[in-house]
């Protein structure tokens, strides 16, 4: 059809340009056929200029042509002396030099279209006259009826033979492509690397390998279910996918640390890490076991003689195992190699990764101490165990000596480095090798899987399934998957609690001697270089610069918790937050209403809710990390669908959460420009966004990430028991 409508319009449109260059083609040669006659006249006309009759006789018998209409004779005074009978009365010789002129407007006479030609009559006495001649167009009119109907059949023709040849070219294209297509839905060229994709087929293919991984995703996260993932779901899983298999946790930070006050009294607080914030509530819905360093000044006086403890306090939903560091153990494995080494390795912040061979030794002793509690944990020869953050590189392997049928989850809470900023490490292949001993490996995103793969691929002699994300290394499989992490999502009952946003600002106003009326945006975060707090402080002074009108309404609120206060390098960046803080009040604030608050301080998890259900604005402006969770958090807190999320685009978040404002945090203007944006943002656009921000968070919760990892583990665990029987069965 549209090849139709395109020959068509051609042909509408061509139509009048030929029937115009055939009147002008025969035009012309009637000029040139007029001519012919007026020379072979001349003589003749000459010399019967002056006699009347013979003139006339001359022109009647030259008349006789059929291509001749009429004839006239112009004498030199420029008059129609002499006509033929069909010689309009009313055309002067003046006249018809202005037709003969017009050659592609022919003038009409009774009969029909006739073209005036007007040639000179020279003779040796001089000039004689004009001769005008009319020429019949009626033959050019029969000839452009003919010529049109030939073009038109041509044309037909034409389309005809195309459009045949379209469609058999694309049966045959089409039956090629399905079976090429049908080809890949088989497997052929997508998930058999020795049988590639035809080149036409090959972009297909990638983003069909692409689009079938997003759906393996989405089914395994239960994102076309409408049942929300919560704790009693989680907990039906453990019951049917794996019958009560026993859990057990491994990190280096305590989920409750046990603080000895000075007047003797015991204070239990949560520390400041998403790990925590992530683990902990899957632990009370396992009811397992957690192995951690017990590293509070009160955690030896509350265990019992195995150093057990039952959390959270009064609820006793599941078992901490305390492990207890020297202050050597902790410096070299923990601010040596994990925090001075691993740590900046693997963030894109720009500071110089630190690696010892004693703080290595460090590392992998305290790495073995941490498996040895694992097996003498484990109630039976195949536990699950979840091995937590880059602390514990090597333990997957050394609980798989001793416990080869234990399904081991490590989940890897920071970024993954591309291989060529890993092979810095000098103890690179015996990181990975350690790694791989776990069952399934965790990251936050896709891309960071894809890191690790290309490391495991450049530095070790490993087997690797690109299509389903697999290592086979020693003889052992290891499945690379992205786990994006999230927290848990509040009760009804927790948030009926919850003090309303006004009071909670009205709090915090009286406490910070905030003055009344002020717009306040907030950050919460470790003191840490990656977190982008030097960043976040720029850019506010640069909006304080850019929006005087905001310099008397604007106050912010800067939650830094104390972290690895030992190290020089973090020891530097808090001082050099104090100072940009002190040059900005300077600037901008006055004696008791600083514009910063820059509050170094635990803080514990219902002080920080009632601080995101203040805050006009929550900013996050990481430099790089695997995941942050205060965004997640402060989305929770905000149940009456306010304020605006600034979110740094390296976050892991950013690719979950669209809606918030997404920003360069090394761009100091563009974050300025957000954080003014957030100030002024409708309330009808805060409560869209927030809507939709919430209701991710909501679905996409810690329960759903920690029971995507453990179904992944009952599918595996359930594969391998299926092995062992069959090949116990052969052996019979």
């Amino acid at each position: 059809m549209p090849l139709v409508i395109i020959l068509t319009a051609t042909a509408y449109l061509a139509l009048p340009v030929m029937d115009r260059l055939t009147l002008r083609w025969f035009a012309r040669d009637l000029d040139m056929r007029g001519a012919l006659v007026a020379n072979a006249l001349s003589d003749s006309l000459a010399d019967a200029e002056n006699r009347s009759r013979k003139l006339q006789a001359i022109l009647d018998r030259t008349l006789q042509d059929e291509r001749l209409v009429a004839i006239g004779w112009c004498s030199t005074t420029g008059q129609v002396v002499r006509r033929t009978t069909r010689f309009p009365k009313d055309l002067g010789c003046e006249e018809a030099r202005q037709l003969a002129s017009t050659r592609e407007a022919p003038m009409s006479i009774e009969g029909g279209p006739v073209h005036v030609s007007v040639h000179p009559i020279v003779s040796e006495a001089g000039p004689q006259g004009e001769l005008v001649l009319m020429h019949d167009l009626s033959f050019i009119e029969r000839r452009s009826q003919d010529t049109r109907k030939y073009l038109i059949i041509l044309i037909a023709g034409l389309g005809g033979a195309m459009a045949l040849v379209t469609v058999i070219v694309a049966q045959l294209s089409w039956r090629g492509w399905v079976s090429g297509a049908q080809a890949l839905l088989r497997g052929e060229g997508l998930v058999r690397p020795l049988v590639p994709p035809s080149p036409e087929l090959a972009p297909l293919a990638a983003d069909l390998r692409e689009r079938l991984r997003d759906l393996e995703d989405e089914v395994r996260r239960g994102q076309r279910s409408e049942d929300v993932w919560n704790a009693e779901r989680l907990q039906s899983l453990l019951r049917t996918q794996l019958r009560g298999d026993e859990v057990i946790v491994v990190s280096n930070r305590e989920p409750y640390v046990h603080e000895r006050q000075p007047d003797g009294s015991m204070a239990v607080r949560r520390p400041a890490s998403g790990l925590v914030t992530a683990v902990e509530p899957v632990m009370r819905a396992c009811s397992g076991t957690w192995i951690a360093h017990g590293s509070g000044s009160g955690d030896r006086d509350v265990v019992d003689r195995h150093d057990h403890v039952a959390l959270p306090p009064g609820q006793d939903d599941y078992q901490l195992r305390r492990l207890w560091l020297t202050e050597e153990q902790e410096q070299g494995y923990y601010y040596g190699f994990a925090n001075e080494g691993l740590w900046p390795l693997c963030h894109v912040a720009h500071v110089r990764p630190v690696f010892r061979e004693q703080d290595w030794e460090h590392y992998r002793r305290v790495n073995q101490l941490f498996a040895d509690a694992v097996v003498s944990e484990a109630r039976s020869d195949d536990p699950i165990v979840l091995v937590q953050d880059y602390h514990f590189a090597l333990l997957p392997a050394m609980v798989r000596r001793r416990l080869p049928r234990a399904t081991i989850l490590t989940f890897w809470h920071i970024p993954w480095p591309n291989p060529e900023s890993f092979g810095i490490c000098p103890w690179r292949s015996e990181i990975l090798e350690g790694m791989l001993g776990s069952t399934i490996l965790g990251f936050h995103t896709r891309f960071h899987c894809k890191n690790f793969i290309e490391t495991v691929d450049r530095y070790l002699e490993a087997r690797i399934e690109h299509e389903h994300s697999t290592i086979s290394f020693g003889g052992e499989q290891t499945l690379v998957e992205s786990y994006p992490i999230s927290i848990e999502w509040p009760s009804p009952e927790e948030a009926r609690e919850w003090p309303s946003p006004g009071q909670c600002r009205a709090e915090l106003a009286e406490g910070l001697g905030i003055p009344h009326g002020h717009r306040i945006a907030v950050g919460v975060d470790r003191f840490d270089y990656t977190k982008g707090i030097l960043e976040r402080l720029n850019a506010v002074e640069r909006m304080l610069e850019k929006h005087p009108e905001w310099q008397q309404r604007f106050t912010f609120v800067q939650v830094a918790a104390p972290s690895r206060g030992a190290l020089e390098e973090y020891q530097a960046f808090q001082e050099r937050i104090v100072r940009a803080t002190e040059r900005i009040n300077a600037r901008f604030g006055h004696p008791g209403a600083p514009v910063i608050h820059l509050l170094v301080q635990h803080h514990d998890h219902d002080a920080v809710m009632r601080l995101y259900r203040a805050a006009d604005v929550c900013m996050v402006t990481s430099l790089h990390d695997g995941m942050n969770l205060v965004c997640k958090e402060f989305v929770a807190a905000r149940d009456d669908e306010r304020g605006v999320l600034v979110l740094s685009r390296f976050a892991g978040a950013a690719r979950e959460m669209p809606e918030a404002l997404v920003v360069n945090p090394y761009h100091v203007e563009e974050t300025a420009d957000a954080l003014h944006q957030a100030l002024t943002m409708p309330a009808a656009e805060q409560r869209e966004r927030m809507g939709a921000l919430r209701s991710t968070v909501q679905e996409f919760n810690v329960y759903r990430w920690a029971g995507r990892m453990l179904a992944d583990a009952a599918r595996l665990r359930l594969r391998l028991r299926v092995s062992e029987r069959v090949q116990r069965h052969r052996g019979e």
